[in-house]
């Protein structure tokens, strides 16, 4: 069964291997997708951005490589 000493000493060692591989440890924190404030942030910034002029370009941009993926 494994200790929390083997557990330790097992992530220890990955960290180790990672770090000689010339790695090092980050954390990234990412919104939470499965939330409904998320899913809500979402809805209220797409509204803004698909009714504002300045970013007509940008939209019609993401739209025709949207439909150029459909290719391949």
């Amino acid at each position: 069964m494994a200790t929390p000493d083997n557990i330790r000493r097992n992530v220890q060692n990955y960290r180790t291997r990672l770090r000689e591989k010339g790695l090092r440890p980050r954390t990234v924190w990412v919104p939470d997708t499965r939330s409904p404030e998320f899913a809500e942030r979402v809805r209220r910034d797409s509204l803004a951005v698909s009714h504002n002029p300045s970013e007509l370009d940008a939209l019609e941009w993401i739209e025709g490589a949207m439909d150029e993926g459909d290719d391949a």
